[in-house]
C-alpha cells in the first residue's frame, strides 16, 4: 500500500533563487528604468534645485541724470591802478568842503581806469562859467566809471577824453580814459579831481559824484600796487 507523500516545504534559499529566475526571464524585452529613476540600479538620485544666475551689478547713473558737479569759483578779486600814469604826482589827504582828492600832475599825462567796469557819464564840453551856477559844471571835461566792485569813480578837469570812451562802454583797469587838464573850475592849475561815491539812480547828482569818502588812503595803496577796495567804505556811507 502506497503512502501519500507529504509535500516537501521549500527552503527559503531555494525560494529566493526561484523568484530571481522568473524575474530574469520575464524582463528581457521590457523597458529599462531610466537613469535617475528610483528603480534604476544604484542609489536613488535626489533631484537638484537649479542655482539662480548671479544678479548683475546696477549700472551707474547716466551722465544726463547725474547732479552737476559744482565748479570752483574762478572769479578773481578786483584789481586797482593809480588813476594818473606819471611819476611826478602829488596829492593831499584832505580837500576843501567835501571828501575828495586833487592829484597834481602835468597837463596831458594819461588818466586811466582805476578798475574794471563800465562808463557812466562823459562830459566832452567845458560848460563852466565863473558867472554861472557853481556846482554842476565845475568839473569841466570829466568821466565817471562804475567799477565791477559797485563803486563810482569820478575824474574831472580833463584836457581831453579818450576816443571811444562813451556811456555804457566797458573798460579795463589801467585803460586810458583821458588826460590831465585844467578845464572847469580848476583855478588854472593842472590836476585831476578824483572822487569816490556810490552810484545814484538819477543823473546829474554832482554833489554825490564829486566824492563822499576820502580817497587818499586808497590812492596810497594803489600807488604801492596793493589792491585795496573802497567798496565796504562806500557801502557803509550809503547805509548811514
Amino acid at each position: 500500500m502506497l503512502r501519500a507523500r507529504t509535500p516537501t516545504r521549500l527552503r527559503p534559499a531555494y525560494l529566493v533563487f526561484l523568484i530571481a529566475a522568473v524575474l530574469a526571464g520575464g524582463c528581457g524585452d521590457g523597458a529599462r528604468p531610466q537613469s535617475g529613476s528610483p528603480f534604476a540600479g544604484g542609489a536613488p538620485t535626489t533631484p537638484t534645485t537649479p542655482t539662480p544666475a548671479p544678479t548683475p551689478p546696477a549700472a551707474p547713473p547716466s551722465v544726463a541724470n547725474r547732479p552737476p558737479t559744482p565748479k570752483p569759483s574762478t572769479k578773481s578779486p578786483p584789481r586797482y591802478a593809480f588813476p594818473v600814469r606819471a611819476r611826478n604826482v602829488a596829492y593831499h589827504p584832505t580837500h576843501a568842503a567835501y571828501p575828495g582828492t586833487d592829484i597834481f600832475a602835468d597837463c596831458g599825462v594819461p588818466v586811466v581806469a582805476v578798475t574794471d567796469g563800465r562808463i557812466l557819464e562823459v562830459s566832452r564840453v567845458d560848460r563852466y562859467s565863473p558867472s554861472g551856477p557853481q556846482g554842476p559844471y565845475n568839473g569841466g571835461l570829466s568821466v565817471s566809471l562804475l567799477g565791477d566792485d559797485g563803486v563810482r569813480y569820478y575824474g574831472s578837469h580833463l584836457t581831453q577824453v579818450a576816443a571811444g570812451v562813451d556811456p555804457g562802454v566797458r573798460v579795463h583797469v589801467g585803460q586810458r580814459l583821458g588826460a590831465v587838464g585844467r578845464t572847469g573850475n580848476a583855478s588854472d592849475v593842472c590836476h585831476l579831481h578824483f572822487g569816490i561815491s556810490p552810484p545814484c539812480r538819477k543823473t546829474g547828482d554832482w554833489w554825490i559824484r564829486r566824492g563822499v569818502v576820502w580817497p587818499a588812503s586808497f590812492l596810497d595803496a594803489w600807488r604801492e600796487q596793493r589792491n585795496r577796495s573802497p567798496a565796504a567804505t562806500v557801502r557803509a556811507w550809503h547805509r548811514d
